[in-house]
C-alpha cells in the first residue's frame, strides 16, 4: 500500500533516504488516479531542488554494450566523487508487457557502489525505449542530490528523439565491423547525436576501431551543426579497461562547458520542459480517448463499417475524436 501524503515522499528524496526514492518511483510509475494526484504535489514541492546535474541519455542497438559502457562510466565518476542515477529503460514484452529488468545483474559493481543508485524500468508502449516517467524520475534524482543522471535506452532505433529531448548530451554507441543495417544508422539519430563513441576499442578490434572511426568522421562532415557552439565528435572507447570512458566524460563536460558559457544550456532545457509538457498532453489525451465510454461503445460499430468499407478510416477517425 503506497501512502498518499506527498511529505513523507518529499522529506525522504531531500535526505537522500533510497528506500523512499524507490517507494517515490513506483508512485510515479502507479496509474492509479490517487497515487498521479500525490507524485504531482511532491513533483511540485521538488521542483526548486532540481535541474542542477548533468543529464547524459545513451542509446545504441542492442549488442554495442551500452550497459558495459554504463557501468565503466558510473564507477570511474562515482570513484572520484559523483553521486551516480543510472535510469536504464529495459525492453518490454509486447505480448505480456513484462520486462526483464536485468540491469542491476549486470551493472554488478555499479549497483554496489555507495555513491551509484540504479533504477530499471519497463518501457513499455515507448517507442523511443524511453520509459513514459523517465523525465519525473530523473528529478527525483536530481533533489536527492545525484549529480549525474545517466540514462540508457532500449535502442531499437524506432525513435531516439524521446531521449535526445531530455538529456544536455546525447550518446551514440557504435560498434566496427558491422555494416549499416546491422547497426542501423539512421541520419536522423547522427543529427541528434551531441557525440559519438565506437566501443570496444581493445585488443584484436582496434584497427577495425580506427576504420569505422575514419569513415563516420566523413559522414559527419556531410551534416550541418545544429550550433556553431559544438562540431559532434567521433570518439574511441574501451568499456572493459578501467578509465576506458574517461575520454567520453571529459568530452561531455567540454560541451557542457560550452553550452553554459554560450547560455545554450539554459535554452535547451527550457525548450526541454516545454516539449515534456505536449508530450504529457498528448500522452493525456490519448488515454482519455481509451477510457471514454462513449468511444469504447462506438469502436465496434465504426470498426465494421471500416473493415466493410462503407466508412473511410479518416471518416472513422473524425467520428471517434467528435465523442471527446
Amino acid at each position: 500500500m503506497i501512502e498518499t501524503d506527498p511529505e513523507p515522499f518529499v522529506r525522504g528524496i531531500i535526505d537522500g533516504n533510497r528506500r523512499m526514492i524507490a517507494k517515490t518511483i513506483t508512485l510515479i510509475e502507479s496509474n492509479l488516479r490517487a497515487h498521479q494526484q500525490t507524485a504531482i504535489s511532491v513533483m511540485e514541492k521538488i521542483l526548486p531542488r532540481t535541474g542542477n546535474s548533468i543529464r547524459l541519455g545513451v542509446t545504441g542497438v542492442p549488442g554495442v554494450g551500452k550497459s558495459t559502457f554504463i557501468e565503466n562510466l558510473g564507477v570511474y565518476l562515482a570513484d572520484k566523487g559523483h553521486r551516480v542515477a543510472v535510469l536504464a529503460v529495459d525492453p518490454s514484452s509486447q505480448r505480456s508487457g513484462g520486462s526483464i529488468l536485468g540491469d542491476k545483474t549486470r551493472m554488478e559493481k555499479l549497483s554496489a557502489h555507495a555513491n551509484a543508485f540504479i533504477r530499471p524500468s519497463p518501457a513499455g508502449e515507448t517507442l523511443g525505449g524511453v520509459a513514459a516517467k523517465t523525465r519525473e524520475i530523473m528529478l527525483i534524482c536530481e533533489a536527492a542530490g545525484f549529480d549525474v543522471i545517466l540514462v540508457e535506452t532500449v535502442g531499437v532505433g524506432q525513435s531516439e528523439t524521446s531521449v535526445a529531448a531530455m538529456v544536455d548530451f546525447f550518446l551514440v554507441l557504435m560498434i566496427a565491423g558491422a555494416g549499416d543495417e546491422l547497426q542501423g544508422i539512421k541520419k536522423g539519430v547522427l543529427e541528434l547525436a551531441d557525440g559519438i563513441a565506437i566501443n570496444k576499442a581493445d585488443g584484436e578490434n582496434l584497427k577495425a576501431v580506427e576504420k569505422t572511426k575514419g569513415g563516420l568522421e566523413a559522414a559527419m562532415h556531410l551534416l550541418r551543426p545544429e550550433t556553431p557552439t559544438w562540431f559532434t565528435p567521433v570518439l574511441t572507447c574501451s568499456s572493459l579497461v578501467e578509465g576506458g570512458t574517461k575520454k567520453v566524460w571529459e568530452t561531455v563536460l567540454d560541451h557542457h562547458q560550452k553550452f553554459k558559457a554560450s547560455k545554450e544550456f539554459l535554452q535547451r532545457r527550457k525548450k526541454q520542459s516545454l516539449n515534456w509538457m505536449w508530450t504529457l498532453v498528448e500522452e493525456g489525451l490519448k488515454q482519455r480517448f481509451k477510457r471514454n465510454e462513449k468511444i469504447n461503445q462506438a469502436i465496434p460499430l465504426i470498426s465494421r463499417q471500416v473493415e466493410d468499407e462503407r466508412m473511410t478510416p479518416a471518416a472513422a477517425a473524425e467520428k471517434l475524436l467528435s465523442y471527446l
